[in-house]
Parts: structure tokens; sequence; C-alpha cells
């Protein structure tokens, strides 16, 4: 990738980023006090510049996929599914969070197809599901590649907690398959513990492949609940009877995921 399109590449990740974690704070404002002027005004400001983006990133061209998802945001369904306006503001900024969130997913390459880029070419469809390539193990590849679409597919359905759960099983197993590869001697410099990586916990793994320069320091983002996700499944990785995860801990699950994949293959 030319280095000019990847440094417009990463001002793009970094802006939306930067968008996602105010969506985050006006809908937590706004869902605490509906009618709190500062939260409307807030939430305006705050659509419009997520409006100037996709326009950007869609280049301009309403029948972009993105575009379009950005505009269909702002609809609600009647009981014929037919479109309507008039969608609740909370619910506005849910939907917007999502949008962005798959501009996050296209930039950082987990799509293939011509999807999004810095230069944004339009496309009138949405892009196909990305290939794992950068997976060492190629056994892991498709599983890691059916996990994905059903962590996506769970997410949508509002099975928040299944959500968070097989993101951080992909998160660790690409983690895991990166570190793998750099073997542990070359991982002992990096001031890695004793015994075999299948011994480390989940959070040790990530420490270390940050320490060895395999990921940046983007996993720290991750929820509370999620660096605990292994004592939320039983012994057959069924989650338990009172495992409940937010939507705002299963996206942020999500976008850490997507952060480390670009940090694992940084060439696409």
């Amino acid at each position: 990738m030319d280095e000019s399109l990847r440094a417009q590449i990463e001002t793009y990740l970094s802006h939306l980023d930067g968008l996602i974690r105010r969506g985050c704070q006006v809908h937590d404002t706004l869902a605490a006090d509906p009618s709190n002027p500062s939260a409307i005004a807030a939430i305006r400001a705050w659509q419009e510049d997520c409006g100037v983006t996709v326009n950007q990133l869609s280049g301009g061209s309403k029948a972009h996929w993105l575009a379009r998802s950005f505009s269909e945001a702002f609809l609600m369904r009647s009981a014929t599914n037919r479109a309507v306006e008039g969608a609740a503001p909370v619910e506005i900024v849910k939907r917007l969070l999502d949008v962005l969130e798959q501009a996050v997913a296209a930039l950082s390459g987990m799509d293939d197809g011509p999807g999004i880029s810095a230069s944004s070419s339009a496309s009138s469809e949405a892009p196909a599901p990305r290939r794992f390539d950068f997976v060492h193990n190629p056994d892991l590849r498709p599983v890691v590649e059916r996990a994905y679409t059903d962590s996506r597919r769970t997410l949508e359905q509002g099975d928040y907690n299944l959500a968070l759960l097989t993101a951080c099983g992909i998160l660790e197993a690409i983690v895991t398959d990166a570190l793998e590869h750099k073997g542990l001697s070359a991982l002992a410099a990096s001031g890695a513990p004793a015994g075999t990586i299948a011994d480390w916990s989940f959070e040790t793994r990530l420490a270390v492949a940050e320490r060895a320069g395999l990921i940046r320091g983007g996993y720290a983002r991750l929820p509370a609940v999620a660096r605990t996700y292994r004592d939320r499944t039983d012994a057959d990785g069924e989650s338990g009877p009172e495992a409940t995860v937010s939507e705002r801990d299963a996206r942020r699950a999500g976008q850490v995921l997507h952060i480390v994949m670009r940090d694992l293959d940084p060439g696409r």
C-alpha cells in the first residue's frame, strides 16, 4: 500500500475513533436525560460531523453503501416495514455508531472488495467479508472467518453477550497465533513470563504481544467484562446464565478487534 494512502487511512481511522467516542458519550447523556438541551445540541453537532465524514469516505456519492447506511439510520420502520421519518434520537445515535464501525472495519482492511478508502471511489454495494490471510496457521483462518461473521450477526441481532464472547475469542486466537509464530525465545526478550503461551492469561498474551511489537496499545480500550471473558463461559464454551453484556461493551470489543487486526496485518 502506498505510504501516503496509508497515512490518509490512519488519519480517517483516528477521526472515526474520535467520533465513536463522542457518540457513546452523547448517547449515555441523552439516555439518562432525553430532554437535556446540551445533549440534544451535542447530538446535532455530532451528527453533522458524522455526515461530513461519511460524505468524504463515500466520495460524495449517495449510492455508496456507507452513504446509504447513514441515511437509513434516520428512518423508522412502520408495521409494514415501510420507511417513515422519525426514529428516536437515542436510536439514531446507536445506528450511526454502527455505521461508523462499518467504516472502521472497511478502512481497517476487514473487508475484501471495493469497500472504502481514503480516496473513496464510490461503490454501490457493501463489501464482502475479508479473508484472514495474515493468520499464520492455515487451519485457524476459516475458523476465525466464520466466527467473525457470527460475531457481526449476533451483534445485529442484539445478542451482545455472545457477540462479545465471540469477538474476544477471535482476538485471543489471532494474538496467540502471532505470539506462536514469533516464538518463545524471541518473546523472552520482551519480558514474557515462564511457561508456554497456552499457560498465559488473555491479558498476559495481549501485554506480551504489545511489548514484542506485534500490536500497539489499542487493546487497552477493552471493557472490563471483555478482559474476563474466559470466566464467562462454561466447560463447553457456552455463556453462563448470569452473563449480561451491554451493547456498548459488545461494540467496544468489536472495535478493539478491528484495531488489533490492523496491527497484525499492517500491509493491507
